[in-house]
């Protein structure tokens, strides 16, 4: 039986290598991968590796290599179909039955990458040519120069209403297919279909397997409904499952340990220009569930960067709320907030200071971000909610008093050197863990518990809760 690559990319991706192979053999976590002795050979020093990034196996002593399918046919002695019948009964995945319109479907599909490689080509190419002298100059005023461009196949949509659809329907492709692939606007109420994409500098969006499944676009003219404009939801293309930039971090994650997860395309662009490669986004929406998993998969602590104004301390606060439920031992998440409220990733100039470790963002002057003082978890739920009702007007704590400016109590949050419970400080020393502080803090100050909580999860010592002013019945 064929089963359709869909079918299998859905089991890989709900199945981590290491949980798989973990039931059959003993592993230990070293370093970013994991280790174990040989399931096909005797030996006392572990030669065998397990890679959740990768979603592969490696085992030198015996030679052999594989992902989770080819591990089970190697140590179980089953055959593929059953291979893939064990797993998708792990997976919860339903087996495919066999239908020949399914598998028609399937073949359809498959077409769809062959159009959207073309319509990235046709981007590419417009972006290069006189027309696309606008959008050159946009990027360039962004930081992103020619060799950025075509690393990351940056291209140009042009205002006419038919160019994408002319261009590919004289490569015989049919518009039934320009349509199912998102490029075209359709339906009922609309008499003849358009380029979906017009008048926007243009970002190829890929699966994990570096395929084109998608685009982003992003408007040239002021007077435009959106400044950013998505593919729909096609076949290939489902916005809370993918990452932007994802394949080609995935190499760097692994080299570098850690991924980060920032705003937009074009920071994800100006960070690998800047020698970050371990950087990904969402695709223009809050942080998703299936998006997190993703994360955690490439890496157990991932950072994720937010702007520092109120909108970004929120989207830092839903992302804690996103993954406070769903935590596991040995996963987490940091935050890295920029310094300046005015300041926003995508409109500085952004570069690495070679050998330092300090990510430099530059506007007007250099405000350092250093990426090894981040926000923990526990401490961005103890202290970022009161940071955000605060900058909303709101006060948790009647002890607490409201700082004279916003933004100073939002430096505050985001840099972790003081948060102010009542009139005590708890500042973080070098060498003493920042809930220690915190704790040492209300405990000078007299503070209440409920100054610095959550409904969500209690960050402080759980003989507080008593004298805590929030409810703790979810906790």
């Amino acid at each position: 039986m064929r089963f359709p690559p869909s079918f299998l990319e859905e089991i890989r991706a709900r199945l981590p290598a290491s949980v798989v192979i973990g039931k059959r053999v003993k592993l230990k976590k070293q370093g970013r991968e994991f280790a174990g002795l040989s399931p096909f050979n005797q030996e006392r020093t572990p030669s065998f590796f397990v890679n959740d990034t990768k979603g592969a196996w490696f085992d030198f002593s015996a030679q052999k290599n594989g992902d989770i399918f080819t591990f089970l046919m190697e140590a179980e002695g089953l055959s593929f179909p059953e291979a893939v019948e064990q797993l998708a009964a792990e997976a919860g995945v339903p087996m495919p039955e066999r239908d020949p319109e399914a598998e028609k479907r399937e073949a359809a599909r498959a077409s769809l990458y062959e159009v959207l490689e073309l319509a990235a080509k046709f981007f590419e190419e417009s972006l290069q040519s006189r027309a696309g002298a606008a959008a050159r100059g946009y990027l360039q005023n962004r930081g992103l120069g020619p060799d950025l461009q075509r690393r990351f196949r940056i291209g140009y949509a042009k205002p006419d209403r038919n160019a994408l659809k002319e261009h590919l329907a004289a490569k015989d492709i049919a518009q039934d297919q320009m349509i199912a692939a998102g490029l075209l606007v359709s339906g009922d109420d609309v008499p003849v279909s358009f380029d979906r994409f017009r008048e926007r500098v243009i970002f190829p969006i890929a699966d994990f397997k570096g395929r084109i499944v998608g685009f982003g676009g992003r408007a040239l003219s002021a007077d435009v409904p959106a400044k950013y404009l998505n593919s729909p939801e096609t076949d290939l293309f489902h916005k809370g499952s993918l990452l932007y930039n994802g394949a080609e971090a995935r190499q760097a994650v692994h080299d570098a340990g850690t991924v980060i997860a920032v705003e937009g395309y074009v920071d994800v662009i100006q960070m690998v220009g800047a020698g970050f490669a371990h950087t990904v986004a969402p695709l223009g929406t809050a942080l998703t569930d299936r998006q997190l998993q993703i994360l955690w998969r490439m890496a157990d602590e991932p950072i994720l960067c937010f702007d520092g104004d109120a909108a970004g301390i929120r989207a830092a606060q839903r992302a804690a709320d996103l993954a406070l439920p769903v935590l596991e031992p040995g996963k987490s998440l940091r935050f890295a907030l920029l310094p300046l409220r005015e300041l926003h990733l995508g409109d500085a100039r952004v570069h690495r200071r070679d050998g330092s470790g300090v990510l430099v963002a530059e506007q007007h002057e250099r405000l350092p971000v250093r990426l090894e003082r981040l926000l923990p978890l526990p401490f961005l739920v103890g202290t970022l909610r009161v940071g955000e009702d605060r900058l909303d007007g709101r006060h948790r704590d009647d002890g607490a008093r409201a700082p004279r400016r916003a933004g100073a109590e939002a430096r505050r949050v985001r840099t972790g050197d003081s948060v102010r419970g009542g009139g005590g400080r708890a500042r973080r020393r070098r060498g003493r863990p920042l809930g220690r502080a915190l704790r040492g803090g209300l405990r000078r100050s007299g503070a209440r518990h409920g100054a610095l909580c959550t409904p969500i999860r209690c960050a402080l010592r759980p003989e507080s809760v008593a004298r805590c002013s929030v409810s703790h019945a979810s906790a």
